[in-house]
């Protein structure tokens, strides 16, 4: 079905008017009421090109009056806006079809072979090669936009050579190399020598399940020199017809940063919880021990014996908040540990 209700719009290039009225009869067999507009030069068909592109198909003869040949196609494809155009020509040169075809025509139909069958078929299979290939268009434009404006950044890799194919603008800036610097690398060259080995056994193990989406944890390499954690998601996939993988890294070295210093901070605590649980409580609970020892002497008065229960509530009282710091430090170890896992 042609995109105008369902009728197909037809521009047919022909002076010759007993080829005309073939294909007239021919396109009213197969087509449901197409509506058929017949020029007869190229000047007419400019004109017309130039003040109305919603035909769904061209058909063109390459013999005109004021044009022919090679330059007649070029000219009508310029004008044709993505319209497919099929010609249909008594020439039986095969190089020249097979040159034709190659700068960008739909189909290339001799008239002496023209069936009604043939020319519908080409009619056909030619508009629907366009809604192909403006689908295509659309898809790679979604991808485009995608891929180059994502705040990740995200590369292309050759799955032979491992050679960068594309990256995107937030792998340039964050890498700070310039994007022909990068189409002239790899993946070796984003990571430090020392981390050549494990790569190399990444890359194996990706080719053991060349169909796997991996996820890994890496060292990269700006070209400042600077070293930077980053987690990398990885997939296969086709890049121009070249198979390839493509890998969105995320920079977590400012997280990993922040996680050792509270590591760090946490050691700290551990230190100061074995103090107050070991050194500290060590004399506290001697104190504890000889209150009562003092309070049941036979010689202490009524007035000590008060004051030493004064004293044995405020070492209890120490006691609890020296395990409460115990106990909290022993919590902010956990959440530590949660949060890294």
């Amino acid at each position: 079905m042609a995109v105008n209700g369902g009728k197909y719009k037809i521009l047919i290039i022909e002076d010759n008017p007993g080829d005309f009225a073939l294909v007239e009869d021919f396109l009213f067999e197969k087509l449901e009421a197409p509506v058929i507009t017949n020029v007869t030069t190229f000047k007419a068909a400019d004109n017309i090109l130039s003040n109305n592109n919603q035909f769904d198909i061209i058909l063109l003869d390459l013999s005109l009056p004021d044009k022919t040949g090679e330059q007649l196609i070029l000219e009508i494809l310029e004008k044709s806006n993505d319209i497919p155009v099929i010609v249909l020509t008594g020439y039986t040169n095969f190089d020249f079809g097979v040159k034709s075809l190659s700068l960008g025509i739909a189909d290339y139909l001799l008239k002496d072979e023209l069936t009604v069958l043939s020319l519908h078929k080409s009619i056909i299979y030619s508009f629907e090669r366009k809604k192909y290939i403006a689908d295509l268009k659309e898809s790679e434009k979604r991808y485009s936009e995608v891929f180059h404006f994502s705040p990740l950044p995200i590369w292309i890799v050759n799955a032979d050579t491992m050679r960068f194919l594309d990256i995107n603008k937030a792998a340039i800036d964050h890498y700070g190399y310039t994007r022909e610097e990068l189409l002239t690398m790899g993946l070796k060259d984003i990571r430090p020598v020392e981390e050549i080995p494990a790569l190399e056994h990444g890359l194996a193990k990706d080719r053991e399940h060349p169909e796997a989406i991996s996820h890994r944890t890496l060292i990269h390499k700006k070209k400042n020199g600077e070293l930077i954690n980053v987690d990398v998601q990885i997939a296969p996939f086709v890049y121009k017809g070249v198979k390839a993988t493509i890998a969105i890294t995320t920079d977590i070295t400012e997280r990993l940063n922040y996680i050792k210093a509270i590591e760090d901070q946490n050691e700290k605590l551990k230190e100061i919880s074995w103090m107050q649980s070991h050194i500290v409580r060590a004399p506290l609970s001697r104190i504890m021990g000889l209150i009562p020892l003092i309070e049941n002497a036979d010689e202490v008065d009524m007035e000590i014996k008060k004051m030493l229960k004064y004293l044995a509530l405020s070492a209890n009282e120490l006691d609890e908040v020296v395990k409460n710091i115990t106990d909290k430090t022993r919590v902010i170890d956990y959440q530590t540990d949660q949060f890294k896992a």
